[in-house]
């Protein structure tokens, strides 16, 4: 008895459907989670908890897209670097509370530093405030150049960093700009998190070329510099976004004169510019595990 004659093409069709079915039942899969994710940020951002002057920044800041762009899930760990006054500390608390789990590294109360100590204590305070929302956050000191711990090896799934990655550039004895102290921090960073975790980093843009050595000093740090000192400490870039560019920024001025801060006296011009043009980057950490399947 004779078989079907064997069509290859045919074959080769029927395959491909069956890949693109597999595919959008994944797609589906992936799309519903998304939601929960982005309906649980959004309550978030909407929250009572946050500070009316942080809401009044989220026209340039996007907190939603820039933590959906990172990958953020609401049962990760996440480390969050140099909180500041607390801006997505009100945004990441709340949404981690329930499933996830935050973690603060910040400057410890008991700096040497007065300035930093006076932030250290009004952030303390903030969380303490409000345990309700707060009261789950693990609390890491932080020390720039000295103890930039960021928790035990490969615990955490996600490291954030917003608008801070030039505090973490200095200048040596001579005078000459070191990336020491970020490499530390890079380094720090790669161990705590997991295998496939993320490093997501939102930082004030210079323009491309211009030396770090000038811009830091500005508050601004060129893209494919940090790229390529994340990649030096191991990480891979994941992607990289343009939702908190602001092509109005002329990139070569200090970023504090800009808003919020707005240390000019021509507080009318640059207020109509808007806040610092950012770079927003997403690094991995590489899973060699998997690889070498």
């Amino acid at each position: 008895m004779r078989g079907f004659p064997c069509n290859t093409k045919l074959l080769q069709r029927l395959f491909a459907g069956l890949i693109t079915l597999v595919l959008l039942a994944f797609s589906a899969t992936s799309l519903a989670a998304d939601s929960n994710t982005t309906a649980l940020l959004k309550k978030a951002i909407d929250g009572p908890q946050r500070t009316p002057a942080f809401v009044k920044r989220d026209r340039y800041r996007h907190p939603l897209q820039t933590l959906e762009f990172f990958g953020i899930r609401p049962n990760m760990t996440v480390v969050e670097v140099l909180p500041g006054g607390g801006w997505y500390t009100e945004i990441l608390a709340p949404f981690l509370h329930d499933q996830g789990h935050l973690i603060e590294a910040t400057f410890p109360q008991n700096s040497s530093n007065p300035f930093l100590r006076k932030m250290a204590d009004r952030y303390a305070h903030k969380l303490a405030a409000d345990p309700q929302v707060y009261g789950r956050i693990e609390v890491e000191p932080f020390v720039i150049g000295d103890y930039m711990a960021l928790g035990a090896p490969d615990s955490a799934d996600m490291v954030v960093t917003f608008r801070n990655l030039h505090d973490l550039i200095f200048a040596n004895v001579h005078g000459e700009t070191t990336d020491l102290v970020l490499q530390k921090f890079l380094r720090s960073a790669y161990r705590t998190l997991k295998p496939g975790g993320i490093l997501g980093v939102v930082a004030h843009r210079a323009n491309p070329g211009d030396p770090p050595s000038q811009t830091h000093m500005w508050g601004r740090l060129p893209q494919k510099w940090v790229v390529d000192e994340a990649e030096k400490a191991g990480f891979k870039l994941g992607g990289s976004s343009e939702v908190n560019a602001n092509p109005k920024d002329p990139r070569n001025i200090p970023v504090w004169t800009l808003p919020p801060t707005l240390n000019t006296k021509d507080k009318k011009k640059y207020e109509a510019m808007g806040e610092a043009d950012n770079m927003t980057l997403r690094f991995i950490k590489p899973d060699y595990s998997k690889q070498a399947k």
